[in-house]
């Protein structure tokens, strides 16, 4: 199939409209959450659903509808997918009680994994590689630019028109992305076609990724730790059975005979697994040590997605003329100087050197995750794009997973169970160094697994 400018720019137009979607619904509900738990009277447990059980729908249905879209059509899977979001968001402003929102919200995570795996993989399946990193930039920085977009819009939109218009916001978006995508993303993508959708891998890898990452949920409870066990040992017979079928729903050879595609995903799931908590940390350190209200507190993290939003273009670009390794370790160094300069933080720490310190990080975020994705998806055969979509998908959510736990982990080590006040300061405090000690260490692990990878010119990009 040709391609040509016009089908270039009708699929990134359609990609990153949903690569801001998914983000901005995801940190603009968060901050609508008290209000909703005001409407609804639900109990934080029951509430927590509202987020959980979105990304977790993410999380079951990523890799199997990367497959599903490799046999049937990436078009057609990602069109579905938008769909389905754009219905459920419609269906979720209409919410007659918490368990209808968090089933919409279920149904929202479905509709995001199917267009999350399959937009990355029509990208890549169009642009050649000489202009690829730079659309892979595009794509990553609409991301941010949702996730930096989200607290304030949600914030604004929450307490002038309610927080129900916050998903009715997106229906036109939605709208606008399934237009495009029938009149003018012409052709279909399905170089798996004729191959056999294997059902018992997709139930088997599903259940056990719900049981790992609700388990990881948990932590630190004790019942966490068999849950998480549990979930490990699925996916070691997950792995077991793909390797003994012909067709499977994933394709464990990647990681076996790849180094290139194994070793970028280890350093995205390290990445990942260093920086996510990064947020949540500060805001906690800005809101009771520093005494700061929360949307001030916004205006200070923002620093990070603005600097990575802006970056990831240039970055992606980069990686077009420049060795990919090359740039994603650079900035997974970065990173990893970063979040080492935070291990220093206190009381008596300006808010211009934390900004400065956002920045810093933002950058090296940026540097790092354009690259690396053009390394992932360039390092694959056509047939395998959408199950290597799904899989950075699922290393980032692993990795966001991961992040979490060390986080509490640390906090239940210093603090208990005991509620954050000026009484713990100090074992608070102790707890955001020891957190940022740690990730700082596993980042810097991940320039090993970045810079090793191996060149991805040298292999011979897929086209």
């Amino acid at each position: 199939m040709t391609t040509d400018t016009s089908l270039e720019k009708s699929a990134l137009f359609v990609a990153t409209l949903t690569s801001f979607m998914g983000p901005f619904t995801i940190s603009s509900v968060n901050v609508a959450l008290p209000t909703i738990q005001a409407e609804f009277s639900a109990d934080a447990v029951v509430l927590s659903w509202v987020a959980t059980s979105y990304l977790l729908a993410i999380a079951v249905f990523l890799v199997p509808f990367g497959k599903v879209a490799d046999i049937y059509g990436r078009k057609k899977i990602f069109n579905l997918g938008v769909i389905i979001y754009t219905l459920s968001s419609l269906l979720a402003a209409f919410s007659v009680s918490i368990n209808m929102l968090i089933c919409m919200r279920i149904l929202q995570g479905i509709g995001s994994a199917m267009f999350v795996t399959t937009g990355m993989a029509i990208i890549t399946s169009i642009f050649p590689p000489a202009r690829r990193g730079r659309a892979i930039g595009i794509y990553v920085s609409a991301v941010y630019i949702g996730l930096s977009v989200g607290p304030f819009a949600g914030g604004f939109i929450t307490r002038y028109l309610g927080w129900r218009s916050i998903f009715a916001v997106v229906v036109p978006f939605g709208a606008a992305s399934v237009y495009m995508t029938i009149k003018y993303l012409t052709g279909e993508w399905a170089d798996a076609r004729g191959e056999t959708l294997d059902i018992r891998g997709s139930v088997l890898y599903g259940v056990s990724i719900l049981i790992l990452i609700y388990g990881a949920s948990l932590l630190p409870r004790p019942v966490a730790v068999y849950l998480t066990i549990a979930g490990l040992g699925g996916l070691g017979l997950f792995i077991r059975h793909e390797l003994r079928i012909p067709n499977p729903v994933f394709e464990v050879k990647l990681f076996s005979q790849n180094r290139l595609f194994t070793f970028s995903s280890l350093a995205a799931l390290i990445n990942y697994s260093a920086t996510f908590a990064l947020t949540f940390l500060l805001s906690l350190y800005l809101q009771y040590i520093k005494s700061i209200p929360p949307q001030y507190a916004g205006s200070i993290l923002i620093a990070q997605p603005i600097v990575m939003a802006v970056f990831s273009p240039l970055a992606g670009r980069l990686s077009d003329r420049i060795e990919p390794r090359l740039i994603a370790s650079t900035g997974m160094m970065i990173t990893a100087i970063g979040l080492f300069f935070l291990v220093f933080i206190g009381a008596e720490t300006s808010n211009i050197l934390i900004v400065l310190t956002l920045a810093f990080l933002g950058f090296g975020f940026a540097l790092f995750s354009s690259p690396n994705m053009n390394a992932i998806m360039s390092s694959v055969e056509k047939r395998y794009l959408g199950i290597a979509s799904g899989t950075v998908a699922t290393m980032r959510l692993l990795g966001q997973m991961v992040s979490m736990a060390v986080a509490m982990v640390v906090f239940a080590i210093f603090i208990g169970r005991e509620q954050i006040t000026p009484s713990n300061y100090s074992e608070f405090l102790t707890s955001v160094r020891v957190s940022f000690l740690i990730f700082s260490a596993l980042c810097t692990i991940g320039i090993l697994f970045s810079f090793l990878r191996g060149e991805l010119r040298g292999k011979g990009q897929q086209a």
